[in-house]
C-alpha cells in the first residue's frame, strides 16, 4: 500500500511524495506563486514504474489544488500529458500558458 505526503519546503522545493514499504518510491516537484502551482518534474523509481504510483501523485496534487483554489501550470510532460488526454477531468485547474 502506498501512501502520498506533501512536502512543503522551506529551504528545499516542494513536492508530492510517494512511499511504499520499501520507503521513498517517487515525488511530483513543484512551486506555488499566488494562485498558480506550477508543476515541475514527476519521477517513480524505475522498478516501481507501472504500478500507478505517478497517477497517485497526479490525484494528490489535483486534490490539493482544487481544495485550495489554485490553477495548475503543468510544465512536467507527464502531468501535461495527462492534462492534454483528460482536458475535461482538469479544465477547471488547467491555466494554459504558451498554448499553439
Amino acid at each position: 500500500m502506498a501512501i502520498v505526503k506533501l512536502n512543503n519546503g522551506q529551504n528545499e522545493a516542494s513536492s508530492f511524495e510517494i512511499f511504499d514499504e520499501d520507503g521513498k518510491a517517487g515525488e511530483m516537484i513543484f512551486a506555488i506563486n499566488e494562485s498558480d502551482l506550477t508543476v515541475y518534474h514527476t519521477e517513480v523509481e524505475q522498478e516501481k514504474e507501472g504500478m500507478g504510483y505517478a497517477k497517485m501523485l497526479l490525484d494528490s496534487m489535483v486534490d490539493y489544488v482544487r481544495k485550495n483554489n489554485l490553477m495548475v501550470i503543468p510544465m512536467c510532460p507527464y502531468v501535461h500529458l495527462q492534462f492534454r488526454r483528460h482536458e475535461s477531468m482538469y479544465q477547471d485547474i488547467w491555466k494554459k500558458v504558451n498554448e499553439e
